[in-house]
């Protein structure tokens, strides 16, 4: 158990390794309690939503939900979040653990009237099932089937009688849900999907596999990837930014979108061994032109793997990572490191 933003953290439970296999494999079930939730109501919350957010609330309708930025006036990011409508006057956002408190004030700064914002990020818990087993086990313990509800989309459900929002989303890569529920009922809620899950291969997940799983998605994780001094672009979020409306720090982003930046966000494998780690500089014949943001040793292709922003015009020369004051030769990667298996909604012919 670690110090983890205030809350008790367990960064393992049986072990990093078996329980990331364990996800990727069967399932894994996560307390996921410390994320912040705030409530966003009235006659202008989309009106509001669009001006703080940097991806664009007309692609949403009601079940849906939507990934996006939240940036400063200089472009950086304040925080990665997820924004679920309910209505279109009536929304949750679900945001970082670390970030809950500047979060909150950041929003309140720029609330207008018209727009109630509650923070219930301490009455509500969060409970993630998530792997290739995970509708099996969440089948079990809802009230109807999960077979038409794809990725990105939720639905109000109850689980032993608890009343709770069901969210086909996560951080992992696999199939899986989110569970929203109140605090007095989280106990019962996870008492009820750890009984469904433990004949399917279930294990409790804690920190440790959380980010490795993240990082062979390529997912940033804020504090890494995402910072207020490193914009949406360089961090390869483009496809949050919405060149159709204003948002706050698009008149710094937008111009970013086109003509590129001078860092980016890239994927590396290490050629040689050793662990990258965050900080790790990354060269260009001998010359620091970049670092490591993330970086471990995936469990599920055996190979030192790293995210790292480096300098744009290096991207084209060899690269090495220093590790231990030794150059390690590193080669770019495709991102994700691994295929994702959400459950999308199929395309319409």
């Amino acid at each position: 158990m670690i110090e983890f933003f205030g809350w008790e953290m367990p960064v393992q439970y049986s072990g990093i390794l078996a329980e990331h296999r364990c996800v990727r494999e069967h399932v894994g079930l996560f307390d996921l309690s410390h994320m912040g939730e705030f409530e966003v109501r009235g006659k202008h919350a989309r009106e509001f939503l669009q001006r703080l957010l940097t991806n664009n609330l007309d692609k949403m309708h009601d079940g849906t939900a939507l990934y996006s930025a939240l940036c400063n006036e200089r472009g950086g990011v304040v925080d990665d979040l997820l924004v679920y409508r309910r209505t279109e006057d009536d929304y949750s956002v679900v945001v970082n653990a670390s970030n809950i408190e500047k979060d909150f004030a950041w929003f309140e700064r720029h609330r207008p009237d018209g727009v109630e914002l509650l923070n219930r990020s301490y009455d509500v818990a969060l409970i993630a099932v998530q792997g290739p087993r995970a509708n099996a086990v969440v089948g079990q313990v809802v009230s109807r089937p999960t077979d038409d509800l794809y990725y990105y989309e939720f639905r109000t459900d109850e689980i032993v009688g608890r009343a709770v929002t069901l969210a086909r989303t996560g951080y992992t890569g696999e199939d899986g849900f989110e569970v929203y529920v109140e605090n007095a009922g989280a106990q019962a809620v996870w008492d009820a999907l750890w009984q469904a899950g433990k004949p399917l291969g279930m294990l409790p997940i804690g920190l440790g596999a959380r980010d490795t799983l993240r990082l062979e998605m390529g997912y940033a994780l804020y504090g890494h990837e995402l910072t207020e001094t490193i914009n949406p672009i360089e961090a390869g979020l483009g496809w949050v930014v919405s060149a159709k409306k204003t948002f706050i720090g698009s008149d710094v982003i937008l111009p970013l979108k086109k003509s590129g930046t001078s860092r980016r966000l890239r994927g590396l494998k290490l050629e040689g061994k050793g662990v990258p780690r965050q900080h790790c500089p990354v060269k260009a014949e001998g010359k620091p032109v970049g670092e490591v943001t993330s970086g471990t040793v995936s469990p599920s292709v055996n190979e030192p793997i790293a995210l790292a922003l480096v300098e744009t015009e290096a991207l084209d020369t060899p690269l090495s990572i220093e590790i231990r004051e030794r150059d390690v030769p590193a080669a770019l990667a495709d991102v994700p490191f691994v295929p994702s298996r959400v459950f999308r909604r199929p395309k319409r012919a």
